[in-house]
């Protein structure tokens, strides 16, 4: 990797890196440089990417400009091997290891902010609840559509009604509720497209910076 084209290089190691999950080893063996410039490489670039990806206000606005009343909210893990003091970090919803991450999208699929991370045993009304997400959502004039993991969350935040045997009015609420917060899992589908999300090779409290960055990305490449 000359000096003359460093730059350029560098972006295209690191979007290869994001895009395809490779380790660092094999990206360094592609661009035939060490193993420790290509983990500096990475580290740098998304790091300078993930401050360019919208705060939950900037996103919020950039919703409200695009006429949307309502926006959706979405936890995802983010898978990571298995780790010495695994407790915190293990998920018995999804039944694997790995950090929480908030995602906020607006109604037609889009991400407009992603959390920084937490460990994967914390409960999504527990972690909104961290980055006062409802509070926010609700300063911004939007409601919030959550799954039945955000009961209890907040009145801007409407959920499923759980239990059963409910009435058939109820019953009616939710399967429209479920339509209106299905573009939320393509919006995470849209991040995790990016295989450096599926399973992280890296220390798991990055999962945060390389989130952000993945979505500075998406919404560039989004226009």
């Amino acid at each position: 990797m000359g000096r003359r084209g460093y730059p350029a290089a560098q972006a295209l190691l690191v979007l290869v890196h994001l895009y395809k999950g490779e380790p660092f080893a094999q990206v360094a063996a592609g661009f035939e440089i060490g193993t420790a410039t290509a983990w500096r490489c990475v580290r740098e670039t998304t790091a300078l990417l993930a401050e360019q990806a919208p705060t939950l206000e900037q996103g919020l606005r950039r919703a409200r400009r695009s006429g949307h009343g309502y926006v959706i909210v979405d936890g995802t893990p983010i898978a990571c091997d298995r780790l010495a003091a695994d407790r915190p970090f293990y998920s018995g919803k999804h039944k694997q290891h790995g950090m929480d991450i908030q995602a906020v999208s607006a109604p037609d699929g889009e991400p407009v902010w992603t959390s920084w991370s937490l460990p994967g045993a914390v409960h999504d009304t527990r972690a909104a609840r961290v980055w006062k997400i409802a509070e926010r959502i609700e300063a911004a004039g939007l409601i919030g559509l959550g799954d039945k993991g955000y009961v209890g969350l907040s009145e801007a935040v409407f959920c499923p009604f759980k239990g059963r045997g409910k009435p058939q009015w109820k019953k009616d609420a939710n399967s429209a509720h479920a339509k209106l917060r299905a573009p939320g899992e393509r919006a995470i589908a849209q991040l995790k497209n990016w295989d450096v999300l599926r399973r992280l090779r890296c220390c798991p409290q990055q999962a945060d910076r390389i989130t952000r960055a993945v979505l500075a990305l998406q919404l560039r490449e989004a226009g």
